[in-house]
């Protein structure tokens, strides 16, 4: 882009820098325990089962990758938030829930089911699997939506301006 494209753009707001923040830190989580917990100790999948074990293996690498990768580009953008002193804790909390719940509920209806990339465990009845995982999702999602809108009316409420513009 030219400087005159940039020149018209609105800056990023705070409230949509901390959500954004939260929302890359509540993807790098929910990856990272899921990467962790289902992945490494649990050994009931692999991000990519479609395959050999050895590709599996791979696929798990560079899903804990993007996991660390979020969570960095997160925190870096705390860390410039917080040095602005422009760091607002529900904001972030809220993007944290949307980002978590909204991977979650990826994972469990795109990534297990749509396309078959793998499933919670193998061998076993997976609709409680599916219920608690999608259910866990969508809870952590619409408090993620609830707790976005309150921050916005309450970044409404105390500058007396639009919260796209806090």
């Amino acid at each position: 882009m030219t400087a005159s494209a940039h020149a018209g753009a609105r800056p990023p707001t705070a409230h949509g820098r901390n959500m954004a923040a939260g929302v890359l830190l509540g993807l790098g989580t929910v990856a990272f325990v899921d990467e962790v917990v289902f992945h490494q100790l649990l050994h009931w999948h692999h991000f990519y089962d479609l395959s050999t074990t050895g590709v599996g293996l791979v696929s798990d690498g560079l899903f804990h990758a993007f996991s660390w990768f979020a969570t960095v580009a997160s925190l870096l953008m705390v860390a410039s938030l917080r040095r602005e002193r422009r760091f607002r804790g529900l904001a972030f909390t809220a993007g944290w829930l949307t980002g978590a719940g909204s991977f979650q509920l990826y994972d469990g209806l795109v990534q297990h089911k749509l396309m078959g990339l793998h499933q919670i465990r193998y061998g076993v009845n997976l609709v409680p699997y599916d219920l608690t995982w999608n259910i866990l999702a969508g809870t952590l999602l619409v408090a993620g939506v609830a707790l976005w809108t309150l921050s916005r009316r309450r970044t409404r409420g105390a500058s007396g301006a639009d919260p796209g513009r806090a």
